[in-house]
């Protein structure tokens, strides 16, 4: 299974939605607190970039020491319709001072320097070190999961349906809906009266989408048998 920090750096690096929690600007709409682009340097730190003349911007300018104290809050939601679409939160805190060199005109760009991080997701809820963090690797395919997910759920659902006889005269549930991958399986909700998760793993992890095709054909292949 993916490691928290794995699991963290995936949702960091991912397109989910996020907001940066900073002290004395609470009273803020939460869109008003957004990046509107993140990622992580080879560092290990977040890297956010803010409009100009953000509230955000101006915190961190203005900061004592140049160090202001936030939490980046990271809200994963299943790409597929489902019952409890929110997969998992993620929050990273740490200190936050403007990054130096030049951004984009009307942009500026911060620098998250990553103090400790906490994952609250379907594989369970944990702390990240931040040399845990530095160095996982995100999710080979998480890029790519949001469309994984809805081709599977839109063009292979009865495949999907047929996974039920892999566990082993376990019922209940009258949908199947794949709500997750990674390189190390394939997560299923069965819905209906009796909700549940089952997770069904590859052989190996897979590396890439060629690799998991084969994967994916093996796991049908298996559930028809």
């Amino acid at each position: 299974m993916p490691s928290a920090a794995e699991r963290t750096r995936t949702l960091v690096q991912s397109t989910c939605s996020s907001v940066l929690l900073v002290p004395g600007l609470d009273a803020l709409r939460p869109d008003q607190l957004m990046p509107d682009a993140r990622t992580v340097d080879t560092g290990g730190d977040v890297v956010l970039v803010f409009a100009a003349d953000s509230p955000v911007v101006r915190a961190a300018t203005h900061a004592q020491a140049d160090e202001l104290p936030v939490v980046l809050e990271i809200t994963d939601v299943a790409p597929v319709s489902v019952p409890h679409r929110i997969r998992g939160r993620a929050w990273v805190s740490g200190w936050l001072t403007r990054a130096p060199g030049a951004a984009e005109p009307g942009r500026t760009t911060l620098r998250l320097e990553v103090g400790e991080a906490y994952v609250d997701d379907l594989w369970g809820a944990e702390p990240v070190e931040a040399d845990e963090f530095a160095s996982a690797v995100a999710d080979p395919l998480s890029e790519h999961e949001a469309e994984l997910l809805q081709h599977l759920h839109s063009a292979h659902s009865a495949e999907v349906s047929m996974l039920r006889s892999l566990l082993g005269g376990r019922t209940g549930g009258t949908a199947a809906v794949p709500v997750g991958v990674d390189r190390f399986g394939l997560r299923v909700r069965f819905t209906g009266v009796n909700c549940f998760d089952a997770r069904f793993d590859f052989p190996e992890p897979v590396r890439d989408i060629a690799e998991l095709r084969r994967a994916m054909h093996a796991l049908f292949d298996a559930a028809s048998r």
